[in-house]
């Protein structure tokens, strides 16, 4: 209870700053950040006390007080480099996050090559999605099964090139998906263009294509992931959309054949009043080869992967411009015949989940 209420007191201290900024000289500056999420959260999925609910990311306990993430970013910036080191700690970090290096959630140096174009490398976060990682940056705080099945970090060079204000492309040269720490010879490639149409609709498209197989591993395992997202803001309301479509050589290596997955989510956010807003979405998740979440036996005796669909329904408050309470309720349904799900002693094909989050920032 102690740790607790320590918790909830950082998160309020973290509410009463604005982003802290020192200039070193007029070509300089060093930002520091900082962000804490709390939670409680349940779910009808009996998975054991302390551990982590299937699909586990934002709030993974079960009928538990938890940290979500506690983090602190620094930032220095000059004219023609540039240096960014994030660190965190958390459930979200222990339930999603690379084990090899945890507590690193980016930490990368650039320089300008020209007016237009930077080059970085070192540890990034994911550049495929609508959604982040963390509550903050989502009209949602849980992320979407599409979303979870997305990679969360990476490690390599970027190439940013920013031919307009309005037109940015980043391009890729990775380790791997979702790995720091390569795990084979071969490398992958990514790539990110975002395009803001106006101060109400961005538009954007990103990639990832790479074999991360180990070398062990006969033949080609080449994964292709595709994503298109779309967010739109105009007076009271916010729309949000994401679509993937997955796939990859050679995932049944006795019949040398290639699956597809696809999924994705659409989300709507009300504001009636300054301080407070009401949201929605609803998400659908096909991963029939299981090559994504892992394949199993369903009640019908056949091996299959998860298909399921979801909606959340969920409320906030902001006390301030840097902080949030909210609210929220999910349900995930799957095919019949997949009861993934266990509860009161019972196999079933769907879940409910309710959370409870208090988040600050500075």
């Amino acid at each position: 209870m102690r740790k607790v209420l320590l918790t909830f007191l950082l998160a309020s201290a973290f509410s009463l700053s604005s982003v802290a900024q020192v200039a070193l000289n007029k070509d300089s500056s060093l930002t520091i950040s900082g962000y804490a999420d709390v939670y409680y959260a349940f779910y009808t999925d009996s998975v054991g006390h302390g551990n982590f609910q299937k699909f586990p990311t934002v709030s993974p306990r079960h009928n538990s007080f938890g940290l979500n993430i506690a983090v602190v970013t620094l930032k220095y910036s000059q004219e023609k480099y540039h240096v960014v080191i994030g660190l965190h700690y958390g459930d979200i970090p222990l339930s999603g996050w690379s084990s090899q290096y945890n507590n690193i959630q980016e930490a990368y140096a650039g320089f300008r090559l020209s007016k237009k174009i930077w080059m970085d490398g070192g540890f990034f976060r994911t550049h495929i999605g609508a959604e982040g990682l963390l509550p903050k940056e989502n009209i949602t705080s849980s992320v979407s099964i599409a979303t979870f099945n997305e990679p969360y970090y990476e490690s390599g060079l970027k190439l940013n090139y920013k031919p307009s204000s309005k037109f940015t492309l980043d391009f890729y040269l990775l380790n791997g998906f979702n790995i720091y720490a390569d795990n084979n010879e071969k490398k992958s490639f990514g790539m990110l263009a975002s395009y803001t149409v106006n101060d109400k609709l961005s538009l954007g498209y990103s990639n990832y294509l790479g074999d991360d197989a180990p070398d062990s591993l006969a033949g080609s395992h080449l994964r292709n992931y595709e994503n298109i997202f779309l967010n739109y803001e105009r007076n009271k309301f916010k729309f949000q959309a994401d679509i993937d479509f997955i796939t990859q050589m050679n995932v049944d290596t006795s019949a040398n054949h290639s699956a597809n997955a696809w999924s994705g989510f659409a989300t709507l956010k009300y504001k009636p009043f300054s301080k407070t807003a009401v949201y929605a979405r609803g998400e659908f998740f096909h991963d029939a080869a299981g090559f994504l979440d892992g394949a199993f036996m369903d009640t019908k005796n056949k091996t299959t992967g998860v298909e399921l669909w979801g909606l959340t329904l969920g409320a906030e408050y902001k006390p301030t411009g840097f902080s949030y309470v909210r609210l929220e309720a999910r349900q995930l349904q799957c095919d019949k015949a997949q009861e993934i799900f266990r509860w009161k002693g019972s196999d079933k094909a769907s879940r409910s989940e309710i959370m409870f989050h208090i988040g600050c920032f500075f």
